[in-house]
């Protein structure tokens, strides 16, 4: 079965060309637009989830509280989370500091994708077709 990934990412072209470049790849892909929907699918699919991709900054909800949900859980706390976002590394310094060993990678935004799908296949295996 192919893997899946949740993306919880706000803006909606974002979700969708994601979901283009995964699914063309053989991933299937759960969609969030905010922190709260992505929590709840997490829940709900968390057997199912392979790795999460997650935007920083969402409304109501933002990215680091989310990883910190995921990652205090004991049921999703093994699920590997690659943190997206606008903004560069050394403009989040003090939470990418406090949060850096519970995400996997930090990739910002336009991202290359051949260097996304790399860092995704590190974390997951590749999916076999259906």
């Amino acid at each position: 079965m192919a893997s899946q990934i949740l993306m919880i990412e706000d803006d909606r072209e974002m979700v969708t060309l994601g979901r283009l470049i995964l699914e063309r790849e053989g991933y299937r892909v759960l969609s969030a637009y905010s922190g709260q929907e992505g929590l709840e699918l997490l829940n709900e699919h968390y057997n199912d989830i392979d790795l999460v991709l997650l935007d920083v900054m969402l409304p109501g909800m933002y990215g680091w509280e989310i990883l910190e949900h995921i990652k205090t859980d004991e049921k999703t706390k093994h699920i590997p989370v690659i943190m997206l976002t606008a903004r560069h590394y050394l403009e989040d310094e003090v939470e990418t500091g406090k949060y850096a060993d519970l995400f996997a990678e930090y990739v910002v935004k336009p991202f290359v994708v051949r260097d996304l799908l790399q860092k995704i296949a590190g974390h997951i295996h590749h999916p076999q077709p259906d």
